[in-house]
């Protein structure tokens, strides 16, 4: 237990029972215009409670079981104050969210959501350490929280670069980036991180945050950096009040994914585009090229596969996918059988036989800088594995691939 634990300390059981805790509120502003269009809601307890930061209850409360019931209370707090300190002006609200209340207690979430002010829009933040544990969960989460009207922001991006690979998965709205990227804004490291981010901005029409900017030099590098928003004590360490403020719902509204989490990679197609017609065996080197493109990205990308069944997953598919796993931040592979780890580091999904994705075969590289696909649809032969034909498309469309892989994703479950 922690020195500050002494008879002093509120417990978190009385911190809750009796509404002590509280938010403080820090801007976002527009790094070119000045305007501040939201801010973020920070949990705090009383100074003289005995609690040191806000980390030490949420780990207090997850130790003990009661992290829904503490961001219920974040929740309620941070949206009575909207209400009350707004004087129904339009705002937008940033309020955090832990991984696990986000994939396994939601429920609580969306109850406090709808009791939100008409005029108060919201963004739910939720941290990039919550994708390689749970990414089908946190994504089914995340669209359930579109469809409550909330856009998602993907906090702490940087920490970790190998995750730069889930961006584009999971579509966040707002993407910030950790604070110590600002700092380090001549590193090569740096500067790829932001490049992946800034190329995913422009493609999906995302905002981008530079957290921690102190002084005018740091608004610069955050520039540098293709942020389109900053946070940081240069405009305040969080106040119990809303300064003025400019409504700009536009530039926080929710785009959900949408069905391509229920539909087929082969659904997905669409009109317009060439389909074409080979044996297995002259589309296993296509398979293969996809493979290499992945573990030769400067950013590793992710690789999602659909093998129609099991035993299509063979001891040499094994070995490749042993080594894409070892260097990749994710590796799935789905089919009827599939065990949950068919190969070391492979995340394994079994899928039912009547899913219409059991006729089909399918890869998928999806990253920061890397999008391609095959996708394949089984014509029935009943020969010569080798000889069995299929319909396919290879594809470089960014969005193709996207929508292609969220619906392997949409079938994944946690592991």
């Amino acid at each position: 237990m922690s020195s500050t634990s002494t008879v002093h300390r509120i417990s978190l059981d009385a911190l809750l029972r009796d509404g002590l805790l509280h938010c403080v509120y820090q801007p976002f502003v527009d790094v070119d215009s000045g305007v501040v269009p939201a801010f973020e809601a920070l949990l705090r307890a009383p100074a003289d409670s005995g609690w040191q930061s806000p980390v030490e209850l949420l780990d207090t409360a997850r130790a003990t079981g009661r992290l829904a019931d503490l961001e219920r209370a974040s929740l309620r707090a941070s949206l009575a104050d909207a209400e009350r300190l707004s004087h129904g002006r339009p705002m937008t609200l940033f309020v955090n969210l832990e991984p696990d209340t986000l994939t396994r207690r939601r429920d609580v979430v969306l109850e406090v959501l709808a009791t939100r002010p008409a005029h108060v829009q919201v963004v739910v933040e939720i941290t990039e350490r919550a994708l390689a544990a749970d990414l089908a969960g946190v994504l089914a989460g995340a669209e359930q929280l579109r469809a409550a009207g909330c856009a998602i922001a993907l906090d702490d991006v940087g920490v970790h670069p190998e995750s730069l690979a889930f961006i584009p998965l999971l579509r966040p709205e707002v993407v910030k980036l950790d604070l110590k990227l600002l700092r380090t804004v001549k590193d090569p490291a740096t500067v790829a991180v932001a490049g992946a981010v800034r190329a995913y901005a422009e493609q999906a029409g995302a905002e981008v945050v530079a957290e921690g900017i102190e002084t005018p030099d740091d608004l610069i590098r955050a520039q540098v950096l293709g942020a389109t928003l900053g946070q940081g004590w240069l405009w305040g360490r969080g106040d119990r009040v809303f300064p003025p403020s400019v409504s700009l719902p536009g530039r926080f509204a929710a785009r959900p994914i949408g069905a391509a989490l229920a539909a087929t990679p082969y659904q997905l197609i669409g009109a317009g585009r060439r389909i074409r017609h080979a044996p297995k065996h002259l589309l296993v080197p296509v398979s293969k090229t996809l493979e290499l493109m992945a573990l030769e990205a400067s950013v590793p990308p992710v690789v999602l596969a659909a093998f129609e069944d099991f035993r299509f997953f063979r001891p040499s598919t094994s070995r490749r996918f042993t080594e894409l796993a070892a260097r990749l931040p994710f590796v799935a592979a789905l089919g009827v059988g599939m065990p949950p780890a068919p190969a070391p580091g492979v995340r394994g999904a079994a899928l039912k036989p009547d899913d219409p994705l059991a006729r089909e075969w399918t890869v998928v590289v999806l990253g920061a800088h890397t999008s391609a696909a095959l996708m394949a649809f089984d014509l029935g032969d009943t020969g010569a594995d080798p000889d069995r034909q299929f319909e396919f498309v290879v594809t470089y469309d960014r969005g193709l691939a996207t929508a292609a892989a969220h619906s392997l994703v949409g079938r994944l479950t946690a592991g």
